[in-house]
C-alpha cells in the first residue's frame, strides 16, 4: 500500500519533520499536525490508512484516544512513539489497540518495517482492552534503557494471553517481577499468583509442593495438603529455576501440560487444572539438555515464548534512576535518607554488577544503614565495591581477560563435577567474550556497524552474522 494515507500527530517539529521526509520518500501520502484534535478529525472522517502518534500532545494525552480511534474504526492500525520509556507505557498502548509501541529515539528503518506490516494486517476489534492505569511508582519493572524496551514490549503483548512464558536471565535480574506484571496486568490479575522456587526443595517433596498429597501417601504425611497447582488454580503458577527440577518432577509437569489434570500424590482421580504457567531460569537449559539433565519435549512445552532479562551491565543507563527508587525505598522502610552524588553514580555506572539489580538494591540498603553521610560520595563507592579499588584499573592488578577465562572455565569443571558429557564449551566461551566486546564496541560508536567493524577489525558481513548470532541489540543514538 505504498499510496497509504499515513496520519501523524507529534507536538515535535523536528519528528514531525523527519518521518514527512522517510514516509514521503517510499511512496506513502503523509497528512501531519501536532495536536489531538485535528487528529481526531481526521479519524472521525474517514481519513488515514494508519496513524502514528504519539502520547504526550499539547491538548490530550495519545493513549487517551487511543480507545476512542479503534471504537469508531477498529480496522485502522496506531503505532504510539513515546519519551516516557516505561513499562506502563508499552502496556498501556498496546492493551489500548496500538498496533506497536515505539520508544523514542527510534531507528528509522525500524519504523518503516513497521508501518509496512501495520498496512498489512486487520485487527479484529472484539480484542481490544483498556487497562487501568497505575502510577509510576508502583511499576514492578524500572528502566527506560533500550534493552529495557525490548522486555516491555514482549511483556506488553502477552499481557491478554494465557500463553506459557520462559523467562531467562543472570540471577538477579528481575525474572519473578517480570512473571508478576504479566499476572497483574493480565487476564489473571483477581486470582492467586503462586511462586514455588524449584532449586529450594528438598528433590522427595517437590511432586507433594506442585501437586498436594493425600494422608498416608508418605512417611510425614499426617494429613491431606493442597499443592500449588491448586492453590494457583484460576492464576498464575511461576515456577522459578526450573532448570533444577528432578527428573521424576519433569515427567509429571510435561503430563500437566499436555493434558491439563493432574493427581495428588497417593492420590487417583484427576483434577483439571486451570492455571497460567511461567517458569524461569538462570541456566541454559539447551545445555541442560545435551547433558541428559532436562528433557527435551518439557523445554518446548515451557518454551512458547521466551523473554530475556538483561543483565545490569547491559543496561547502565537505567542505574541513576534505579539507585533513587532503592533510596526512596529504603527511606519508607525507615532507614536514614541518603543522597549519591554524580561523580559516586558515575562509579556505579563502571562496576559490572555480577549480582546485577539485586546486588545494587543491597547496596543501597547497605549505604543507607550503615554510613552516617548524608551525600555519598566516590570514595564510599569505591570501598563498597572494590575495597578502595578503581574498577578501571581492576584489569591492569591482575591478568585480565585471561584470568578471568580461567576462572569461568574452571567455576564450569567444578559446577559440572560428575555429569560431564560433550557440549558446546569451547563455543560457549567464546560467546560469552564475543558478546560484550560486540556489544560494548557497537555502543561506543553509536550503533554505526561500519565504524564498528573497522575498529573491530572484522569484515562488516562477519560483525552482522555475529550480532545476530548473540543476540546482541542496536542502539543508534544521537550525537
Amino acid at each position: 500500500m505504498s499510496n497509504a494515507t499515513i496520519l501523524i500527530a507529534d507536538d515535535d517539529a523536528a519528528i514531525r519533520t523527519v518521518l514527512n521526509q522517510a514516509l514521503g520518500r517510499v511512496g506513502y501520502n503523509v497528512r501531519i499536525t501536532s495536536n489531538a484534535a485535528t487528529l481526531w478529525k481526521w479519524v472521525s472522517e474517514g481519513e488515514g490508512n494508519l496513524v502514528i502518534t504519539d502520547v504526550v500532545m499539547p491538548d490530550e494525552n495519545g493513549l487517551d484516544l487511543l480507545p476512542r480511534i479503534k471504537k469508531i474504526r477498529p480496522e485502522l492500525q496506531v503505532i504510539v512513539m513515546s519519551a516516557q520509556n516505561t513499562l506502563m507505557t508499552a502496556v498501556n498502548a498496546t492493551q489500548r489497540g496500538a498496533f506497536e509501541y515505539l520508544p523514542k529515539p527510534f531507528d528509522l528503518n525500524e519504523l518503516l518495517h513497521i508501518v509496512e506490516r501495520a498496512l498489512q494486517i486487520k485487527q479484529d476489534s472484539s480484542l481490544i482492552k483498556t487497562l487501568e492505569t497505575s502510577p509510576e511508582d508502583q511499576l514492578p519493572l524500572l528502566g527506560r534503557s533500550s534493552a529495557m524496551q525490548e522486555v516491555y514490549r514482549s511483556l506488553a503483548r502477552l499481557m491478554d494471553t494465557d500463553l506459557t512464558v520462559l523467562i531467562t536471565g543472570e540471577s538477579g535480574t528481575g525474572k519473578e517481577l517480570a512473571a508478576r506484571a504479566l499476572h497483574d496486568y493480565g487476564n489473571r490479575k483477581n486470582f492467586s499468583f503462586v511462586a514455588i522456587n524449584m532449586a529450594a526443595i528438598p528433590r522427595e517433596l517437590i511432586e507433594s509442593e506442585l501437586f498436594g498429597h493425600e494422608k498416608g501417601s508418605f512417611t510425614g504425611a499426617i494429613a491431606q495438603s493442597s499443592g500449588r497447582f491448586k492453590q494457583a488454580d484460576g492464576g498464575t503458577l511461576f515456577l522459578d529455576e526450573i532448570g533444577d527440577m528432578p527428573a521424576e518432577a519433569q515427567t509429571r509437569l510435561l503430563r500437566v501440560l499436555q493434558e491439563g489434570e493432574y493427581t495428588t500424590v497417593g492420590g487417583r482421580d484427576p483434577i483439571r487444572t486451570n492455571v497460567r504457567i511461567v517458569a524461569a531460569t538462570h541456566r541454559d537449559l539447551t545445555q541442560l539438555i545435551r547433558q541428559g539433565l532436562f528433557r527435551e519435549d518439557l523445554y518446548y512445552r515451557l518454551n512458547v515464548v521466551p523473554v530475556r532479562m538483561p543483565p545490569l551491565r547491559e543496561r547502565r543507563e537505567d542505574i541513576p534512576e534505579l539507585v533513587k527508587h532503592f533510596l526512596i525505598k529504603s527511606a519508607e522502610e525507615g532507614l536514614p535518607w541518603k543522597m549519591i552524588d554524580q561523580q559516586a553514580l558515575e562509579q556505579l555506572q563502571v562496576y559490572d554488577w555480577p549480582g546485577n539489580v539485586r546486588e545494587l538494591e543491597n547496596l543501597v540498603r547497605r549505604l543507607a544503614a550503615l554510613y552516617s553521610e548524608e551525600i555519598i560520595g566516590v570514595d564510599v563507592i569505591e570501598t563498597e565495591l572494590l575495597g578502595g579499588e578503581n574498577p578501571l584499573s581492576k584489569e591492569s592488578k591482575s591478568n585480565g581477560i585471561s584470568e578471568a577465562v580461567e576462572l569461568r572455565v574452571l567455576n564450569y569443571f567444578t559446577i559440572n563435577k560428575g555429569i560431564m558429557s560433550s557440549g558446546d564449551l569451547y563455543n560457549q566461551i567464546l560467546k560469552e567474550v564475543e558478546g560484550p566486546l560486540i556489544a560494548h564496541t557497537l555502543a561506543f560508536t553509536r550503533g554505526n556497524q561500519l565504524k564498528s567493524a573497522k575498529l573491530l577489525g572484522l569484515n562488516r558481513n562477519t560483525l552482522r552474522k555475529k550480532i545476530r548470532e548473540l543476540n546482541i541489540p542496536i542502539v543508534r543514538t544521537p550525537k
